[in-house]
C-alpha cells in the first residue's frame, strides 16, 4: 500500500519545484520551459537518434537528476522495491500517445502551471484537457479499468532505468560523435543536474503527481495531492515576477490552436489517470524500481521521437492535420485499452 506523506511535504515539493522552474528559464532553459517533462524526454530521443530535429536534441541533466534523486531517495528510505508485470505492451502504448499528446500541447503538465505561471494564456485550453481527461480516467477507474496486478520481480529490472540515465550523462560529459547536442536552450549542466537531483529527492518523498492532483480530487474528494501543485504556481508565479519573466498575453513556445491544445493534453489527463500517474512520478517511480513505470518512460521516449518523424508534434506557428489525426488516433486507441480492461 502507498504511504500517504504529510501535507507540507507535498506543499514542499511543489513549491521548491515551481521556484526551480522560473530559475532554470532565468539560467538558459526556454521560456515558460523551466522544466518540461515530454519535451526534455523528447530532446534525449532526438540526441540518441530517434529523430533528427537539430534544433531539439539534448541531453537533458535534469530528466536525469528526477530518475537519480528518486533512485537515491528510494534506497535511503528503504522504498526501492522491485515491482511490475502490469500489461508492458499495453502501457508503451498508452505512454506513447501520452507522449504525444503533450507535445502537440507543446508540454506536459508540468509545462501547463508553468506557462500559466508565465502569463500565457493559451495553457488554459490545456488545463481544460487535462481536467476532462483526468474525469473520463476516473469514470474507467470506476467501471473496474485494471492493466492487472503487479508483482516482485529480481533487483536487475529495477536498475534499469538508473542505468540508463547514468549512461546518458556519461554521453553528455563525453560527447561522442553519434549524438546530436543542441548548443542552445539549456541551463548550466551543473546547476541543472542539482535542481534534478533535489527535485527527484522531493517527489520520491512526496508522491508529488501532476495529473494525481487532479485526479484524487474528482475521484475520492481528495486535495492531499493538489497542494503540490498549487504550490508549484504560486510559488513559480511569484518568481516570474520578481525575475521580471511574466509576460502576459505572450505564447513563448507555444501556439493558439485551443482545440488541439485541449486535445492533447486530454490525452495526457486520460493516459495518466489509466497507467497511475503523470510522466513526471512515472519517471520518479522508474527511478526506484517500478519497472511498469520504467516501461512508460520508455514509451514516453519512443512517442516523443514518433511524434516528430511522423509531422504529428506541434509548432509554435500551430499544429498540422496530422497532429490533429494523432489525436483522433489516440483517443480511438484509449477506448478500445479501456473497454477491453474493464471488469465490469
Amino acid at each position: 500500500m502507498v504511504k500517504i506523506k504529510p501535507a507540507w511535504m507535498v506543499l514542499l515539493a511543489g513549491s521548491l519545484f515551481g521556484i526551480f522552474f522560473a530559475v532554470l528559464t532565468k539560467f538558459g532553459n526556454p521560456a515558460n520551459m523551466g522544466t518540461c517533462l515530454v519535451c526534455f524526454i523528447r530532446d534525449i530521443a532526438g540526441a540518441v537518434g530517434l529523430h533528427h530535429i537539430g534544433k531539439v536534441s539534448y541531453i537533458r541533466t535534469e530528466i536525469i537528476g528526477f530518475i537519480l534523486g528518486a533512485c537515491v531517495a528510494g534506497l535511503i528510505a528503504k522504498e526501492f522495491k522491485v515491482v511490475g508485470g502490469s500489461s508492458p505492451i499495453l502501457r508503451f502504448i498508452i505512454s506513447a500517445f501520452v507522449a504525444i499528446g503533450a507535445l502537440v500541447f507543446l508540454g506536459c503538465p508540468i509545462r501547463m502551471f508553468g506557462r500559466l505561471a508565465g502569463g500565457d494564456p493559451t495553457g488554459f485550453a490545456g488545463l481544460l484537457g487535462l481536467i476532462v481527461g483526468a474525469w473520463i480516467g476516473v469514470l474507467f477507474l470506476k467501471s473496474g479499468f485494471m492493466l492487472g496486478r503487479t508483482k516482485e520481480q529480481s533487483k536487475a529490472n529495477g536498475w534499469v532505468i538508473p542505468v540508463f540515465a547514468l549512461f546518458l550523462f556519461v554521453l553528455l560529459l563525453a560527447k561522442p560523435s553519434f549524438i546530436t547536442l543542441n548548443p542552445k536552450g539549456h541551463a548550466p549542466i551543473a546547476i541543472s543536474l542539482v535542481v534534478g537531483l533535489i527535485v527527484g529527492i522531493l517527489a520520491q518523498r512526496s508522491r508529488l503527481c501532476f495529473v494525481g492532483g487532479i485526479r484524487d480530487i474528482i475521484l475520492i474528494r481528495d486535495f492531499h495531492l493538489f497542494q503540490g501543485l498549487f504550490g508549484f504556481f504560486v510559488f513559480c508565479l511569484i518568481v516570474n515576477l520578481l525575475l521580471g519573466q511574466f509576460n502576459s498575453g505572450a505564447y513563448p513556445i507555444a501556439h493558439t490552436n485551443h482545440l488541439a491544445s485541449f486535445l492533447g493534453l486530454l490525452l495526457v489527463g486520460w493516459g495518466s489517470t489509466l497507467i497511475g500517474g503523470c510522466p513526471f512520478r512515472q519517471t520518479v517511480l522508474a527511478g526506484y524500481g517500478n519497472t511498469d513505470s520504467g516501461i512508460s518512460f520508455l514509451g514516453m521516449l519512443v512517442g516523443a521521437g514518433f511524434a516528430h518523424n511522423f509531422l504529428l508534434a506541434g509548432k509554435p506557428s500551430g499544429v498540422s492535420i496530422h497532429g490533429i489525426i494523432g489525436m483522433v488516433v489516440g483517443i480511438v486507441v484509449f477506448l478500445i485499452i479501456g473497454f477491453t480492461n474493464c471488469v465490469r
